[in-house]
């Protein structure tokens, strides 16, 4: 019997680990968590809130939260308190804003918590920015995504567009910078490159040369 281990995708944004963790997971049969959609329902969740973004606002919220995740026809569902949040957390402003909120201890040891919880029997694939650092560094397979800025932010601006809506390629540009030094920069669980994890830069591949690629690393691990 195959034994199920844990994979661990990190990497910046718009550097191609949702989708790539998806289509693994699917071809290994695994369950896929979106760690990143977890930090924008959170963001979602304060924005609705409509107070200042300080640790005193956004911590209380974090005590009742409930977030779940399902797999359905078009992709992972997101259930914040029981209401299907998949789009609304897809949206510019949240973006904007859902670097530091995710920067907030509070929030990241909710989150992890949880994160750990749903990993513990091994058979997922994880992506994130400190999931084979922190959340499981003992991770099986650990991998480090990385893309040109320009790259990843026209993949973004295609992203978006398919959901009706629309932002210039130069936001986009200046949003995903803002995010990468935010994320590499943070206090707590900053974005690093676990020293055992293989980087794989994605300008030039395809989504299914990237896949392949994982998934050949995997097969070696598995079998």
């Amino acid at each position: 019997m195959n034994k199920k281990i844990i994979i661990a995708i990190d990497g910046y944004a718009g550097s191609g680990k949702s989708t790539t963790a998806r289509l693994v997971a699917k071809q290994l049969g695994y369950i896929y968590i979106d760690t990143g959609a977890m930090y924008r329902a959170v963001t979602l969740l304060w924005l609705r809130a409509g107070t200042e973004l300080t640790e005193q606002n956004i911590c209380p919220l974090m005590e009742n939260i409930k977030l779940e995740l399902l797999q359905g026809d078009e992709g992972q569902i997101v259930l914040l308190n029981g209401e299907d949040v998949s789009l609304q957390i897809r949206t510019p402003e949240v973006s904007s804003y859902v670097s530091p909120v995710s920067a907030l201890r509070c929030v990241r040891e909710k989150m992890v918590e949880q994160q750990r919880q749903i990993g513990r029997n091994g058979g997922i694939v994880m992506d994130g920015r400190d999931i084979g650092t922190q959340v499981f560094p003992n991770a099986e397979l650990k991998i480090f995504l990385t893309a040109s800025v320009e790259e990843r932010a026209r993949r973004r601006q295609k992203e978006l567009a398919e959901k009706q809506i629309y932002e210039p390629i130069e936001d986009l540009i200046k949003n995903i910078t803002e995010r990468d030094y935010y994320d590499s920069n943070r206090e707590i669980s900053p974005l690093r490159k676990a020293q055992d994890a293989i980087e794989i830069n994605t300008t030039n591949l395809t989504i299914e040369e990237q896949c392949r690629i994982i998934l050949d690393l995997a097969h070696k691990l598995i079998n």
